[in-house]
């Protein structure tokens, strides 16, 4: 059968048209058109990409989020700090309490004396609540700005440095510490309650100023019983103001929040026992959604029962 003459070299032909001069139906000067083309377009796609970025780079600033409205400080951590925001272990058996002791030891590790020898990172702040530490604006030209040291045996009977005795954070014994700390945010400065009736009654005869405190109790109520003696210590009662404003990561990579230490004396064994802990600040709130913010829940069972 004769081959269709217009068909004739089929998509061979339409690849190359060597009568015409075509790859893929086009001449070389209508594909150095297209070419030229989508490179000016790409290109200009490119610039304004770029340029939109560079933009917005101006409005940020290296310090600090340029947006902080949806932040809700300040979120309270605590070590030892279980995922399910239980402690639960028996006293009879170091293998379930030791887990917890780690986990103390190396958040602590921070606050060792040997880690805050260098004078050109840290600084003293006093043995006593004081009122902010001013160390210039974030935007300033005054570069990495020193922190307060923290001595870790403020922690007194949590320290677990004054002896053997306490090197398990009180955990060996049936009463356990808490590590407690506000999490960071840059330029923060919490303020001390307006007043004292936006505390608990057992705050107020040991409220100190300069000092954001903290209060822990049960919390169910029918569980009040079961909670028994709490002792706080640190650098006051509660978290002192000189240790902030906090400056980022990039002006004080050194920097260590205050802690206090919370210990549980007299936990009944045995049973759950549910407590909240809480800080009180005229810029501190809490959440139903969040229950970080501002505060943390726990519970302890600690069994005497092997």
């Amino acid at each position: 059968m004769p081959a269709n003459k217009d068909g004739d070299g089929g998509w061979k032909s339409f690849i190359w048209n060597s009568d015409k001069k075509e790859f893929l139906g086009r001449t070389g000067c209508s594909w150095l058109k297209i070419f030229i083309f989508y490179v000016i377009f790409y290109g200009c796609l490119a610039g304004i990409f770029i340029g939109t970025i560079q933009a917005m780079l101006l409005t940020l600033s290296n310090y600090k989020p340029t947006y902080q409205d949806r932040v809700a400080p300040p979120g309270l951590s605590h070590s030892p700090r279980p995922d399910k925001a239980e402690i639960n272990y028996n006293i009879n058996d170091e293998s379930t309490y030791l887990p917890y002791v780690n986990h103390i030891d190396a958040f602590l590790k921070a606050y060792n004396e040997d880690v805050q020898k260098d004078d050109t990172k840290f600084e003293e702040c006093g043995d006593k609540p004081q009122f902010y530490t001013d160390r210039g604006e974030l935007e300033s030209d005054n570069g990495v700005r020193k922190a307060c040291r923290f001595r870790r045996e403020w922690l007194g009977e949590c320290s677990g440095q004054k002896d053997e005795k306490l090197k398990n954070y009180g955990f060996d014994d049936g009463q356990p510490c808490l590590i407690v700390k506000l999490n960071r945010i840059v330029n923060f400065m919490p303020r001390p309650p307006a007043s004292n009736d936006s505390i608990p009654e057992a705050v107020r005869p040991k409220l100190q100023g300069n000092v954001i405190p903290i209060h822990c109790s049960s919390k169910r109520e029918e569980e009040a019983n079961l909670l028994g003696q709490i002792k706080y210590f640190g650098l006051g009662t509660g978290f002192p103001l000189q240790y902030y404003p906090y400056y980022g990561k990039l002006l004080q990579p050194q920097y260590l929040q205050p802690l206090v230490a919370i210990k549980f004396y007299n936990i009944t064994t045995d049973v759950d026992v549910r407590v909240e802990c809480k800080v009180y600040g005229e810029n501190i709130d809490y959440s139903e959604k969040d229950r970080s913010q501002g505060r943390f829940d726990i519970k302890f069972t600690i069994k005497t029962k092997s």
